[in-house]
This record gives C-alpha cells, sequence and structure tokens, in this order.
C-alpha cells in the first residue's frame, strides 16, 4: 500500500515538473524557482553539486544565471542540458564559444566544450542519478541499463568543464 502511495505522490511531482517546463520552456513560476535557486547555488547554500551558470545571452548580451547539476564522471565534470537541445543556456554557451563562468561559494572561470553523441550515456545516467528534477524530462529511468541511454542521447547535450585559462601571451 506504502508503496502505491509513493508512486501516486512521485507521478504527481512529475506531471507538475513537466507542467512547469510544458514545450521545453519554463513558466512564470518555473522562471521564479530557477530565479531563486540559482541565487542560492552561487551563495554556496546547497550541495556541492549545484551550480550557478552565468552566460552573457545571445541577443542581449546581459548576464543569464541558470541553475544546473554538476555531474561527475570518470574524474571529469559535465553539465546535461535536461531540457534538450531548445533550452536556452545552451544556444547561449554555444554563441559564447563556450566560455561561462560557474558560482558555487565563488567564481570559477570555465570553458564548455560539448561531449560527442556517443560518449554522453554513462554522463547522461550520472546526471539523473544526482539530479532528481531532471528524471522528469528524460524518457529513461535512471537505473536503465546504457543501451537505453543511448537512444536518448543525441536528444541530451552534455558539455565537459575544463578551466578557462588565458591564453599564454596574457599571462
Amino acid at each position: 500500500m506504502a508503496a502505491t502511495g509513493d508512486r501516486h505522490r512521485a507521478g504527481l511531482w512529475y506531471r507538475h515538473v513537466r507542467w512547469m517546463y510544458r514545450g521545453g520552456r519554463p513558466n512564470a513560476l518555473a522562471r521564479l524557482m530557477n530565479q531563486l535557486s540559482a541565487g542560492q547555488y552561487a551563495a554556496g547554500l546547497a550541495p556541492r553539486h549545484w551550480v550557478t551558470l552565468e552566460v552573457p545571452g545571445r541577443r542581449t548580451g546581459r548576464l543569464v544565471a541558470v541553475p544546473l547539476v554538476v555531474a561527475d564522471h570518470d574524474g571529469e565534470r559535465y553539465l546535461v542540458a535536461m531540457l534538450g537541445e531548445r533550452a536556452n543556456w545552451v544556444a547561449n554557451v554555444r554563441a559564447a564559444g563556450g566560455r561561462v563562468v560557474l558560482r558555487h561559494g565563488r567564481r570559477e572561470a570555465v570553458r564548455l566544450v560539448e561531449v560527442p553523441v556517443a560518449d554522453r550515456p554513462p554522463i547522461l545516467r550520472r546526471h539523473l542519478a544526482l539530479a532528481p528534477g531532471a528524471r522528469p524530462h528524460v524518457p529513461v529511468d535512471r537505473h536503465a541499463p546504457l543501451a537505453e541511454f543511448a537512444r536518448i542521447a543525441d536528444r541530451f547535450p552534455v558539455f565537459r568543464i575544463i578551466p578557462d585559462r588565458p591564453p599564454a601571451a596574457d599571462r
């Protein structure tokens, strides 16, 4: 009986989260919650995997702050677009040449390098293990075999985080 109630509550939560991001875009409530989360994550008041990505908007040039979860895998760090290719932050990162700032109590200038589709499945699975809020948006169970993640890997951009070092002439 408890398991049925748990599944029902989980189903309600998944439907609510999907409603907040209907059409792959956040509604007003999701935007407000993202704004609050971005401030909390930037201040370092969240688990260490939770960060705020700061990137210039591709149209306005204004700084855009997005709360994200860093997935660690094989000694590297990654960001995953839970909403897929249409996520605004993905287009902004590409327009910025991958140069962004991550914040979690301190500022870290980094470069985001897109991961080839073939390398994404284990990173996607790790991301779902760390980011419960992403689970309603990814059509694979977090415990599924890697082959299932491979089937959907082309729909979810993944970026490897590397330190952004200034060119040698600037040092």
